[in-house]
């Protein structure tokens, strides 16, 4: 939970995994021992309804960072999940043509893909998982991907983690977060920022008409998807990935078919 009981304005808010000692004992709970990375046990809210959301929000809780995993397969990812992170000087026709080639590279390795905003200035491709793969295969299919597309667009990305030595007129392809206990912005979930924008999932249409545009900066463009206007948008044309066909997937094909195409 990303809260801030004293409001946004305040520099930092509270990043709380533990649940609080006060948690009605209606809301679920899940127990992660350290070896997750966490000194001691974690206890971690299960909010799967709207009452526990409501609660949740009542703390001041407005962004909401979920892992990759649910109860009770906590080792089993439901998803690979790209982050493409901006520049400060990146345009926004590159960060969607970025975005549209890693939906053209998986497409043709036979994978679906989909996209939503990061609620900031950049986006998340992500690749749903069948039930069936565990942490170290997921995070090896992020890695092959992610340099797949570093030499598709040499130009436009890099992998570069260190953020002094990044250029910052291309997009980071960040698949190191792929992993046990690693967390992602919610989709639909509120960013504590001007504006309250939303993280949004986009059809791919959306992003085909940003790589049309001149804007020198993303984070305007990431703005027009808010807390005022997405529940209508939902409502009167649905959930973008569901009207895309949301699809679990298998990876024996795929990376039989990679290792054919794009390994020549």
């Amino acid at each position: 939970m990303e809260r801030f009981p004293d409001g946004i304005a305040v520099a930092r808010g509270i990043w709380e995994k533990q649940r609080p000692r006060y948690t009605p004992d209606w809301i679920r709970r899940v127990t992660i021992p350290p070896s997750t990375g966490q000194p001691r046990d974690v206890t971690y809210l299960i909010v799967d309804d709207e009452a526990a959301l409501t609660w949740v929000a009542n703390l001041a809780a407005i962004t909401l960072h979920i892992w990759y995993s649910h109860v009770p397969t906590l080792d089993v990812p439901d998803v690979i999940l790209f982050d493409l992170d901006p520049g400060e000087r990146c345009p926004l026709a590159r960060l969607a043509r970025v975005a549209l080639a890693f939906r053209d590279e998986l497409a043709e390795i036979g994978l679906r893909a989909y996209v939503k905003t990061t609620g900031g200035m950049g986006m998340h491709v992500v690749v749903p998982l069948a039930p069936k793969y565990d942490y170290d295969v997921a995070k090896g299919v992020a890695e092959l991907v992610a340099h797949r597309l570093s030499r598709v667009l040499p130009d436009d990305t890099t992998l570069e983690r260190a953020i002094a030595r990044r250029p910052d007129d291309r997009v980071y392809l960040d698949w190191v977060q792929v992993g046990k206990g690693k967390t992602y912005v919610a989709p639909f979930s509120v960013r504590a920022r001007d504006g309250a924008p939303v993280s949004m999932p986009l059809g791919w249409d959306a992003v085909d008409a940003m790589r049309r545009k001149r804007s020198k900066e993303t984070t305007a463009e990431m703005k027009r998807w808010t807390i005022r206007n997405v529940p209508g948008l939902v409502a009167e044309h649905g959930d973008p990935w569901l009207a895309e066909g949301w699809k679990r997937q298998t990876l024996e094909s795929p990376l039989k078919r990679a290792r054919a195409v794009w390994e020549h």
